[in-house]
């Protein structure tokens, strides 16, 4: 029996396009292989073959994240010296 095969169009943002097609040329695939590679996958898991969550800041950037907002907090009252560009900072560092 013949196989049929009809085309899939997508969009896809550009630079992630061109990230993704450099990494098969070195697997050796084209998009069409991968794709269609995937799909087998979807079909023999009867589902999505890798995990799908919402990713999680870890600890450390979630601490960070809340220095930042403490040092904000500190020049907005006042308290730490706040600069509005590098060179601003600069000429401050270099006068001390």
């Amino acid at each position: 029996m013949k196989s049929l095969t009809t085309a899939i169009s997508v969009q896809v943002d550009r630079q992630d396009k061109e990230l993704a097609t450099g990494i098969l040329n070195n697997l050796g695939l084209n998009m069409s292989t991968y794709i269609n590679m995937a799909i087998k996958q979807l079909i023999n898991k009867d589902g999505v073959p890798f995990e799908i969550s919402n990713p999680k800041p870890s600890k450390e950037l979630l601490e960070a994240l809340e220095e930042g907002e403490k040092i904000i907090q500190e020049v907005r009252e006042g308290k730490r010296k706040g600069y509005n560009n590098v060179n601003e900072m600069m000429r401050a560092i270099l006068n001390d």
